[in-house]
């Protein structure tokens, strides 16, 4: 998946990443505005995993979507 477009339809990825990543509020999620590295960081910090789990996490998000 471009992330250019995950960020340019940040809106409609919203609900997808609210599901795989629960944790993550509302408020989180609109910090995040379609920024690969902000939502690495954020699941990071809310999981407590390290940025290679989170990056990975996010790399299979990406392919599925």
């Amino acid at each position: 998946m471009n992330w250019d477009r995950i960020k340019g339809d940040w809106k409609q990825f919203k609900g997808q990443i609210k599901q795989k990543w629960g944790k993550l509020t509302d408020d989180h999620i609109d910090q995040i505005e379609g920024q690969r590295d902000q939502l690495v960081g954020k699941i990071q910090q809310q999981y407590g995993v390290s940025r290679d789990e989170a990056e990975r996490q996010v790399r299979e998000w990406e392919s599925r979507s």
